[in-house]
């Protein structure tokens, strides 16, 4: 699977590169540091023994060749290193050798390279140098205008520890290397499990199953995603249960009065009615025309809405007047129900959408009457607030249970089968309009008393009242 070969893969390859990353930086800090330090001590005690033989010499008489062989030889056992005294000849500058503590490679030392840089300058030097494969640390120093003194020691002991050292610090990467090939497998492999069941449930969600969850018990990113999955699910299934629902009920309510006039029609044309029950036939045929009219409307308002193709208008909106069109208009409604509608409408004036207004107080004060039973008071009323306008719609119904309080603006939300009846777009068409406007659409229930308020910022300067377009 390419997952598994991919982030895998690249998280082991990830925990190898930083462990022997780090270990690669250890060596190259601490080897060179180490062998450095262990050769500039070896060099600076070469230059303590220096000074103390440089002393010596000058308090002895070396009139006699032994003597000056025997000091170098005494002088090389007492501070472990070789010595050698050679005699500054030349021009060109050279070196002739006079005394050494060994008896061979005395042709050699002839030749090197840190005695002659003395004899040329007159000046100490010291450094490393190489002879016959191996590695020796040096100190020259002037013995008066015609002589130099060379210290040599090996450096054989010192770079045997940084050699040691070198042999730990593989051994800790090979170690490192496995350790981090296993631990990083692990949690790839883990890592890898963890996405993959957060795939699988990624494409049975998008399958349309929605019933298994998706559970991830880690406190990490991956767990947080397999969390937010879960929400989206739930919220993907509870939409899914909407539509179903929905379509359930639109086809309903459009087989109904699509029979309906069906029925009528085949009645009109076929039987032999009187001019009476034709006019009811025609009625009852204009009522289900209007129930087809407004849920095709709501319905290609929600599209424009979710396409983005709903445009509002800013200007100032007389919420009084608003009100009094409203009640006018449904007023027939009220009447046939058996209940009280009315208004109180003041001089509020709010920026927003007139039209856009005017389908949102129909849809708020039909729902109170739809949702109230006879005999009802549903008041239509405009309120001034601080810096804010609003609509509400108040009616004395039973009041709306709090599990369907929060949910009544859902798209598609209709309350139990038998106590409303519409389509279940209205209030969650009022909402989106009155987001789009910048405003809000909230509702306060208690039984015995219901508000529905559509809050939108108040106009700089009302004007005077103009009916509503």
């Amino acid at each position: 699977m390419t997952l598994r070969g991919g982030i895998r893969g690249r998280l082991a390859v990830g925990v190898l590169f930083v462990v022997c990353g780090a270990l690669a930086a250890a060596y190259l800090i601490v080897v060179p540091s180490l062998e450095k330090r262990l050769v500039d001590a070896k060099i600076a005690e070469l230059r303590r023994n220096a000074v103390t033989l440089s002393a010596g010499y000058t308090r002895r008489d070396f009139s006699d060749p032994l003597s000056l062989d025997n000091f170098a030889k005494g002088a090389a056992f007492t501070f472990d290193a070789r010595v050698s005294i050679f005699e500054v000849i030349g021009p060109p500058v050279g070196i002739s050798s006079l005394a050494d503590s060994a008896d061979v490679g005395i042709t050699a030392m002839a030749r090197d390279a840190i005695a002659l840089g003395t004899a040329s300058t007159g000046r100490a030097n010291e450094g490393r140098v190489e002879r016959s494969g191996r590695e020796y640390a040096e100190f020259a120093a002037p013995l008066g205008s015609d002589r130099v003194l060379l210290l040599s020691a090996s450096l054989g002991d010192q770079l045997a520890t940084v050699h040691l050292v070198q042999r730990r610090l593989l051994y800790a990467t090979l170690a490192a290397f496995l350790i981090a090939l296993t631990l990083g497998s692990a949690a790839a492999a883990s890592h890898a499990r963890r996405i993959r069941r957060l795939e699988s449930a990624a494409e049975r969600i998008a399958a349309g199953s929605f019933d298994e969850p998706v559970v991830d018990t880690g406190d990490d990113e991956l767990g947080q995603l397999a969390r937010t999955f879960d929400r989206m699910r739930v919220q993907l299934a509870q939409l899914d249960s909407a539509r179903r629902a929905f379509v359930a009920h639109a086809s309903h309510e459009l087989r109904t009065p699509l029979f309906a006039l069906g029925g009528f029609l085949e009645l009109l044309e076929d039987e032999d009615v009187d001019e009476a029950t034709r006019r009811s036939f025609l009625a009852t045929m204009h009522e289900q025309v209007q129930r087809l009219t407004k849920l095709t409307t709501d319905l290609l308002d929600l599209s424009r809405i979710d396409a983005g193709g709903m445009r509002v208008e800013r200007e100032d909106v007389s919420l009084g007047e608003v009100a009094r069109t409203v009640v006018d208009e449904l007023r027939g409604l009220a009447e046939g129900r058996e209940q009280h509608l009315e208004v109180e409408a003041s001089d509020v004036w709010a920026v927003g959408d007139e039209e856009r207004v005017m389908q949102i107080a129909r849809a708020l004060a039909g729902n109170g009457l739809l949702h109230t039973p006879s005999g009802s008071r549903v008041v239509v009323r405009s309120v001034a607030g601080a810096g804010v306008a609003c609509l509400e719609v108040e009616d004395d119904g039973p009041g709306i249970p709090e599990a369907e309080l929060r949910r009544i603006f859902d798209r598609f939300y209709r309350v139990e089968e038998g106590r409303a009846s519409g389509s279940g777009l209205g209030l969650a068409i009022a909402r989106e309009l009155a987001e789009r406007m910048d405003g809000s659409v909230r509702v306060r229930s208690r039984p015995g008393r219901t508000v529905f308020t559509l809050e939108l910022a108040a106009a700089d300067e009302p004007r005077e009242s103009a009916t509503p377009g």
